[in-house]
């Protein structure tokens, strides 16, 4: 398995494992054993750069991860997110990127990893309420306790991220990147280049441009092509900094061929209704810190 250097110094599988369809989104899948099973082969084959995040279940999709990396934690990189809330009962409440929640976060999240350090801890979604500036310095107080090794963000504005840089180094930006969503080579990943930051794009090959569309079951096919390209394209022609995440089952895959032939909806504005949160928000050419809503079961959809 190739490398890839993040940041400063992270070194990590040129290849990632996104867990977050083991818990959610995607439908019924494996269960428990098998999902743990599926992660340690993975170390296996050579990956070492797994993404989780306490939304994602929420806590559950942690809690995997945790129990299948514990036998092998010395040979894993383990990345985890912070930056919502949630009531009682565990439902989404909205952001929250106060500097005491996210070191409460950073401590559970350690228990349900079972381990005792976070080797990337991204922020989820930026909190506008919250100065980046604050949340980067709640993560270097993290770092200097030794609870977390490097600081990441999700999504974030180019703008946004390099206020939070001078703060504490960012090592990674996870965005969208695939053959079909380039907006990333406008800003972001220049910015990255610029700062010495490692781009982590998620879903390379999983998307399908066809969905919805009347056409989408011929269609489904050669976007499976063109996702094993855009996967390929990632891994050997990207810059090495930049290890894509995501392991679609096959169960999957072929449950996501099935068309929608109600075609798409749009809302007010042309945009499709239903569009996966993980896509930026664009006003005036430009890439802004993108919100994730709360209350909506698809708002935990992005990586």
């Amino acid at each position: 398995m190739q490398t890839r250097i993040l940041g400063a110094g992270l070194e990590v599988s040129a290849i990632g494992f996104g867990a977050m369809g083991m818990s959610q989104s995607y439908g019924p899948g494996p269960g428990r054993d098998d999902n743990i099973a599926l992660i340690r082969a993975a170390v296996e084959l050579g990956v070492t750069f797994f993404d989780t995040a306490e939304v994602y279940g929420p806590f559950f999709n942690e809690e995997l991860v945790g129990e299948a990396l514990q036998p092998v934690r010395d040979q894993a990189v383990i990345a985890t997110k912070f930056g919502f809330a949630f009531d009682a009962d565990g439902r989404q409440t909205g952001l929250s990127s106060r500097p005491s929640h996210i070191k409460q976060v950073a401590d559970a999240s350690l228990k349900r990893l079972r381990t005792d350090r976070i080797d990337l801890f991204y922020q989820h979604r930026v909190n506008p309420d919250v100065p980046i500036e604050d949340v980067a310095g709640a993560v270097r107080e993290l770092i200097e306790a030794g609870k977390v090794k490097h600081f990441g963000m999700s999504e974030a504005a180019a703008a946004t991220v390099r206020r939070a840089h001078a703060v504490q180094p960012v090592t990674a930006v996870q965005n969208e990147y695939s053959l079909w969503w380039k907006r990333p080579e406008a800003e972001i990943i220049p910015m990255c280049e610029e700062l010495g930051i490692g781009l982590v794009p998620y879903q390379p090959g999983s998307r399908r441009p066809a969905r919805g569309d009347r056409r989408a079951e011929e269609g489904h096919a050669r976007a499976d092509r063109a996702g094993l390209a855009a996967r390929a394209e990632a891994v050997d022609r990207a810059d090495p900094r930049y290890p894509p995440p995501g392991t679609p089952a096959g169960e999957h895959r072929r449950r996501r061929r099935a068309p929608d032939r109600r075609g798409p909806r749009r809302d007010r504005r042309g945009h499709r209704a239903g569009r996966d949160p993980g896509w930026p928000v664009l006003r005036a050419g430009r890439e802004h810190d993108q919100p994730m809503t709360a209350g909506v079961a698809e708002a935990v959809a992005a990586p």
